[in-house]
């Protein structure tokens, strides 16, 4: 699988589209549409991990597009963001809501978009970790688009076995989870619990999740719910202890 996500952008408009392409290339690879009819096509041929769509397109308009993807069995589950003007959104795109992930009213601040888009594509990550046949090679991204505690969320709820590794810099930290639950984990010198206690707080770094691994040893004896609460608790107290420092 690629390093990551692969966005369909789908806007005829070429200074839109540009401004949008530059800021989600940080997402992932970007591939251009400029009517919704190309983009049908392309979306069959790529299945990407996110759509993001105008309304207002030639030879066949978001919504239509939105709903033939809707009616595919191997694009119906494909996230979707539409972008409309408020008129468009009150007027034409009611039966958009059920459909789409998220629809971005225009003109946008392109900060606020993309926190919106960003959101669509970590859900939709999540949902294709968790869906994930077993032994299905390895997954790859960065931990800036997909955090650890998201990924783990993601094995429990999949019951997935296999090696999260992280990585940042020169560290290392390997959780391993059986079926969900996370039974072995090292981060430099620490193991177990505090290993994975230390990984959940990494913000910056890559990840892999390779599902030809098992677990050799067993050093965790907690769910791995009540590991992510308390690394959750950790974290919250760590972002305080920062805000203090900054004020």
């Amino acid at each position: 699988m690629a390093n990551d996500a692969t966005i369909l952008l789908v806007e005829d408009n070429p200074l839109v589209a540009g401004m949008l392409q530059g800021a989600l290339a940080h997402f992932g690879n970007v591939v251009l549409s400029a009517d919704g009819a190309d983009a049908l096509m392309k979306a069959a041929e790529l299945l990407p991990d996110l759509i993001v769509s105008d309304y207002a397109l030639p030879a066949m308009d978001g919504l239509r597009f939105l709903q033939k993807l809707r009616t595919r069995a191997a694009t119906e589950n494909i996230s979707f963001v539409m972008m409309a003007t408020k008129i468009d959104i009150d007027e034409k795109l009611k039966p958009a809501r059920e459909l789409a992930e998220e629809i971005i009213e225009k003109p946008f601040l392109l900060e606020d978009a993309m926190v919106r888009i960003r959101r669509a594509l970590e859900r939709a990550m999540l949902r294709k970790v968790a869906s994930q046949p077993a032994a299905e090679g390895s997954i790859r991204g960065q931990l800036s688009q997909l955090g650890a505690i998201d990924l783990v969320q993601a094995l429990e709820l999949g019951r997935k076995t296999c090696r999260l590794t992280l990585t940042s810099g020169l560290q290392r930290c390997d959780m391993f989870a059986a079926e969900g639950q996370l039974v072995h984990a090292t981060c430099g010198e620490l193991v177990g619990e505090a290993a994975v206690y230390a990984g959940l707080q990494w913000g910056q770094g890559e990840f892999e999740m390779d599902f030809a691994v098992n677990a050799t040893q067993r050093t965790i004896s907690r769910s791995t719910q009540a590991l992510l609460m308390e690394g959750m608790r950790l974290l919250d107290e760590t972002h305080h202890a920062q805000d203090v420092l900054d004020r």
